[in-house]
């Protein structure tokens, strides 16, 4: 757009200057932008399901949110959760998307800040072959509970926690390190049972989820929160959040986040998940 001319009398008109505020402000914008173009961050990610899977869910969703801020955000996908778990406890990533036991474990030691999670709550599920014999929970003491990993909050500690203390039924637990290998384990009569969340179950390939049926349903969680390290300054973190949350917003984000599966996702603090310390949950973790 072209400044108005000023005329002066006297003298020709001519053109009139940008104030010098002006130019400031333009100035430190530019600045600003540039200092969070050159930021870069990492975003772990709980291996819930195969590297493919998890890299085609996940990687848009990284980038739109690293798009949104204007920060360089690289998508890590540990192998296991075994690697993953080392990893948060180590303080290796910027941003993770965690379980909620693992958050609540990492507060105590390297402080992770949940920023976002899904408002439905997360359920530990017991599942069992739906053509198979088993129906009734004291048919499993002593038989092999396939879980994706043996700290995994729903999926292991819960559902242990739950068999042992309130059903007095001991199983003997079996990591296959993901979810989608729980629920194969179980449709293929390789495992009596097996500890996952509903969340991954309606995930599966009907296929193998019509082969299951779910014996036993844990408490309410909060679900897994995207949280951020306390290293990463405070404006960075209210960035992301803010962005996941407007993507969130979208019709074209939720399809996005659909695939997690994050069905509504909110803005969230850790004291949204203090409440599982009266659980008693740490005598089932295995370090």
């Amino acid at each position: 757009m072209r400044l108005p001319d000023i005329a002066v009398r006297g003298r020709p008109a001519r053109p009139a200057r940008w104030p010098a505020v002006a130019l400031l402000f333009l100035w430190a914008c530019l600045a600003a932008s540039a200092a969070r173009a050159g930021e870069s961050y990492t975003l772990a990610v709980v291996p819930q399901f195969d590297q493919r899977k998890l890299h085609a869910i996940w990687k848009p969703i990284v980038d739109e949110v690293a798009r949104r801020t204007g920060y360089e955000i690289r998508l890590v996908a540990p192998l296991t959760v075994r690697d993953f778990e080392q990893e948060i406890a180590a303080g290796s990533h910027d941003f993770v998307y965690a379980n909620p036991y693992h958050i609540l474990r990492a507060s105590s030691r390297q402080g992770y800040i949940p920023l976002v999670h899904d408002k439905a709550p997360l359920r530990g599920i017991l599942v069992v072959q739906k053509a198979g014999p088993i129906r009734e929970l004291a048919e499993l003491d002593g038989k092999t509970l396939a879980v994706p990993s043996l700290n995994a909050p729903g999926a292991s500690l819960m559902v242990r926690a739950d068999l042992e203390k309130l059903h007095n039924v001991r199983m003997r637990p079996l990591n296959v390190k993901t979810h989608t290998s729980v629920y194969l384990q179980v449709a293929n009569g390789l495992a009596a049972a097996g500890g996952g969340v509903e969340k991954t179950l309606m995930e599966q390939d009907p296929a193998v989820r019509d082969r299951l049926r779910i014996l036993y349903t844990t408490r309410d969680m909060p679900s897994h929160p995207v949280a951020a390290h306390p290293r990463v300054p405070a404006e960075a973190r209210s960035r992301v959040q803010a962005a996941f949350v407007d993507l969130a917003g979208t019709e074209s984000g939720r399809a996005l986040l659909g695939e997690v599966p994050i069905l509504e996702l909110v803005a969230t603090s850790l004291k949204d998940f203090l409440p599982m310390r009266a659980w008693g949950l740490e005598a089932y973790w295995v370090d």
